[in-house]
């Protein structure tokens, strides 16, 4: 069986990119470490074949800090199937007021919300590697 692939955006410079990096970092690495696996976003962007190859016709995450939704529109240029396209800035709605932090660092609250969206991407994994099955 193949990983989920999770896609973060780059967002850098902004607590929105951090906090999808954070959040497909936790879960690839701490969470579901065997169930999936992230692959760069500059990669995939640039053709880099190797990337490509790894998430042409897998099923992908996509995190996204803005609308743009640029992890979600290069992980399908790509080829990778996106079950799932996540954005930060839904997630901040949520929690409104709370300050997620900085560029460079999350807040407590912020790391709160990163949690919350660690949850929800855990529970869609399952859901996809059932459909898998």
């Amino acid at each position: 069986m193949s990983k989920v692939k999770v896609i973060p955006c780059s967002g850098i410079g902004k607590v929105f990119g951090l906090m999808a990096r954070e959040s497909a970092l936790k879960v690839t690495n701490e969470l579901k470490p065997n169930e999936t696996e992230t692959v760069c976003l500059a990669h995939i962007v640039t053709g880099d074949e190797d990337s490509k190859s790894k998430i042409e016709g897998f099923p992908c995450i996509t995190i996204d800090g803005c609308p743009k939704l640029c992890a979600a529109k290069n992980a399908e240029l790509a080829g990778g199937i996106v079950k799932m396209q996540y954005r930060t800035v839904d997630e901040m709605r949520n929690h409104r007021g709370v300050d997620a932090g900085t560029a460079t660092a999350l807040t407590p609250d912020g790391w709160k919300v990163v949690d919350e969206l660690c949850e929800k991407i855990c529970e869609k994994v399952d859901d996809i590697l059932k459909e898998e099955k």
